[in-house]
């Protein structure tokens, strides 16, 4: 049997990875630690294993064990598909990513997809898509209704039903293919596609087909360019999709004093109002209404974000 992300293909190591489990949720990483070396031992190509190793390891506060192990991820998945390299850079031990790999984001949210609305708005308390679309109701000298609308990283949809009374034509595109099947259950949006943001035009899978570009009026991007490092490829699909005078609503993970974007212990990126400012400022987007408000807790506390309503210069 070929080694898996759930099972390393033998029966023993599989076994000892159990064990080792129950001990970390125990609170024992040390000990889960050592089970999953033996597991690896027998299972040395079982790259899902290196990683939980790794986790165990920096549990145990062995920070070196922990970048040994994802090194070894790294060996054996190219593709990245477990973000080792984003870890990798949070413990000291990389450069900082401009981007995270797609492949990664799009396995955290495929897996994530069946609980997702539960997770973030009932026990992490995430209301980005009414303060964001209340932003976009309250900011002056924008239209209050539009005629296409397309939502980036749309993820299940939850800010379809903010917007829907106020657009003609809804589109909404994500990686996830997951989330998407989500999305399409609440008969919300005219249209979703898969599409790749960290990509620029064609490649990204906004303007497959008939979606021409230079045909929107309205983008947002609730809660996710924190999935995305530098922002200068999804502003350039975001200016190529804006008509003139298209509205770009957005939120980004508030850094703070931090110059650019860095990345946080939850692999997210949060941005600095200047970085934004600059990169808008780049595709000819003006800043419209600006607010700070706590999008979501994490680990119990609160996450800082910024909400912006931007307008394209005619």
């Amino acid at each position: 049997m070929l080694p898996t992300e759930l099972s390393s293909g033998d029966v023993i190591a599989d076994r000892r990875a159990d064990y080792a489990k129950m001990l970390a949720e125990s609170g024992e990483p040390a000990s889960a630690a050592e089970l999953m070396e033996q597991a690896l031992e027998l299972t040395p190509g079982w790259a899902a294993g290196w990683f939980t190793l790794a986790t165990y390891r920096e549990k145990a506060g062995n920070t070196e064990g922990a970048i040994e192990a994802l090194t070894k991820v790294l060996a054996l998945d190219a593709g990245d598909v477990f973000g080792a390299r984003l870890k990798l850079s949070v413990l000291g031990a990389a450069e900082l990513p401009d981007q995270p790999p797609s492949r990664y984001v799009e396995r955290l949210f495929d897996d994530y997809a069946d609980r997702f609305e539960t997770s973030l708005v009932e026990k992490l308390d995430y209301s980005v898509p009414q303060k964001l679309a209340a932003l976009v109701a309250d900011t002056a000298g924008i239209s209050g209704h539009f005629r296409l609308a397309v939502d980036l990283g749309c993820g299940t949809g939850l800010f379809g039903p903010e917007i829907r009374t106020r657009v003609d034509r809804l589109e909404g595109f994500d990686l996830s293919k997951g989330m998407l099947a989500r999305a399409a259950e609440k008969g919300i949006y005219d249209h979703l596609g898969q599409a790749d943001l960290s990509l620029p035009p064609p490649q990204s899978g906004v303007f497959d087909g008939e979606l021409t570009p230079a045909r929107a009026d309205l983008i947002t991007a609730a809660d996710v360019l924190m999935y995305l490092g530098n922002l200068q490829s999804v502003m350039t699909i975001v200016g190529e999709l804006a008509v003139s005078g298209a509205v770009f609503a957005f939120s980004v993970e508030d850094a703070g004093e931090e110059q650019g974007y860095i990345l946080r212990d939850s692999l997210r990126f949060a941005h600095s109002e200047a970085y934004v400012r600059t990169i808008l400022a780049a595709r000819g987007f003006i800043v419209l209404s600006l607010a700070r408000s706590i999008i979501r807790m994490d680990a119990g506390k609160p996450v800082q974000g910024i909400l912006f309503v931007t307008q394209k210069s005619a």
